[in-house]
């Protein structure tokens, strides 16, 4: 076999592989090894939690608040609440904070706790550990995940609706439209949105890019390096994706034990990824190896 390489086009390098039958193009891309990533679990919580949807770390205060439902996930009924775990494992206070209805992905900005629930967005003041305001979301439907820029701006995805919306200074506008929007995370280099099966990142004008195809309801985001991400799948898996190559590695697979893995959170400095089981009860740790 006899490698050349051959032209630039657009943007991608390409090596010609002449073979005795014939010939093809295969990006470069093709022969460059993917890290071997794998998730060891490290504890599983008990089973007092109920319905929890989401994971948030508050590396500040080395401390994961966990959003439950408590019923079904589009359920106007006002018994959701956000608990507060350590990152061991152990919950501190179950109903930390109550009067939420299905409470879903969190954000923190400025001593204050982002929540989405359905119809609006509930802040949270830490230190007093109660509401302070309830940000109401015109035509919403299903708010589902929520992340915060470095300047406090909003961003919340509304995955019944299909639209993500953006909130500043109080003020709600819909960013733009897509197919079943979920998990959202903002990053200096722009916004990262799941949606429709797959992993894109905002562009210019609001438009999308597709980075990967994922899977069936992509869930939860975060980024584990630059460029590389663990996203979460509800009906029960897991993905190392590699924004660069668009691979997608799945890391996990709990469908035969009906665990599901929704919004996760993740702690940077023991590279450990929080995994709430939904309607397991539970919130499971895995460490994250190979990075």
């Amino acid at each position: 076999m006899k490698l050349s390489m051959k032209h630039l086009l657009t943007g991608r390098t390409f090596v010609k592989l002449h073979l005795l039958a014939g010939s093809m193009l295969l990006p470069v891309s093709a022969f460059s090894q993917q890290p071997v990533v794998t998730l060891e679990k490290v504890w599983v919580s008990d089973t007092s939690l109920r319905v929890p949807e989401s994971v948030y770390f508050d590396a500040a205060k080395n401390i994961l608040y966990v959003s439950n439902i408590e019923g079904k996930s589009n359920g106007n009924d006002g018994n959701g609440f956000i608990s507060r775990m350590t990152p061991e494992g152990k919950i501190l206070d179950l109903r930390w904070v109550e009067g939420m209805s299905a409470p879903k992905g969190m954000g923190i900005y400025k001593g204050r706790l982002y929540v989405a629930d359905l119809t609006e967005v509930v802040v949270i003041d830490i230190r007093k550990g109660a509401v302070a305001e309830r940000i109401p979301v015109e035509g919403a439907v299903f708010l589902n995940d929520l992340t915060i820029d470095n300047k406090g701006v909003i961003y919340v995805s509304d995955t019944r609706a299909g639209r993500v919306h953006q909130i500043k200074d109080g003020k709600v506008n819909t960013l733009f439209e897509v197919n079943g929007p979920n998990g959202l995370l903002w990053l200096p280099s722009g916004l990262q949105v799941l949606a429709d099966g797959a992993f894109f990142q905002l562009q210019a004008g609001n438009t999308l890019k597709k980075i990967a195809d994922i899977g069936q309801s992509v869930d939860g985001i975060v980024q584990v390096k630059a460029g590389e991400f663990i996203v979460s799948c509800w009906p029960g898996e897991v993905f190392y994706v590699n924004a660069a190559s668009g691979a997608a590695v799945k890391l996990l697979d709990t469908r035969e034990q009906q665990l599901n893995t929704a919004d996760i959170g993740y702690n940077p400095k023991k590279k450990m990824v929080y995994i709430p089981t939904f309607n397991g009860n539970t919130v499971a740790a895995y460490r994250i190896k190979g990075l």
